[in-house]
């Protein structure tokens, strides 16, 4: 890639109901938002909007890696204990590695906020020379585990593009 081409940074929103219209993704606009405040080189959005499900998730996660050559992916929403709640699952059949550090950093900073933190089962991993991340859903909490996560990032980019 050369240095002035924009780095594509893919944005999926997981929610049953934002996807069928019910109501308005707020969270993938908020991880947007963050990305925008803090990421100096430039960047654009790639941004989802899918249904729960393994492989939704997943076909996105591929998608947005192998066709659009994404070289950071966050997926926001999915990641509770509920039936339908299959985003880590997801993340795990599309990358190649894991990188847990990044959910353990997240819930361990959560857990500061709120004790119903434990219940997140975030994850992260790597495919090809993508990053992927799993957000919550909620926005206030995008920014906060944003905010604890997100000096990882840039080095882990270096490392494996």
């Amino acid at each position: 890639m050369a240095n002035n081409e924009a780095v594509a940074i893919g944005i999926v929103t997981v929610s049953d109901r934002a996807s069928s219209g019910v109501y308005q993704d707020r969270s993938g606009p908020a991880i947007e938002r963050f990305l925008q405040e803090v990421v100096t080189t430039p960047w654009r959005a790639v941004p989802r909007l899918v249904p729960d499900g393994i492989e939704s998730v997943r076909d996105a996660l591929i998608d947005l890696a192998d066709r659009e050559s994404c070289a950071l992916i966050f997926t926001t929403g999915g990641t509770g204990p509920a039936p339908r709640d299959l985003t880590p699952e997801a993340t795990v059949a599309a990358c190649t590695r894991l990188m847990p550090g990044f959910g353990e950093m997240m819930r361990a900073e959560s857990l500061k906020q709120v004790p119903t933190a434990i219940l997140s089962r975030q994850t992260a991993g790597i495919r090809g020379s993508t990053l992927i991340v799993n957000l919550p859903g909620r926005p206030a909490s995008i920014r906060f585990t944003m905010q604890a996560m997100f000096p990882a990032v840039p080095y882990c980019l270096d490392l494996i593009g």
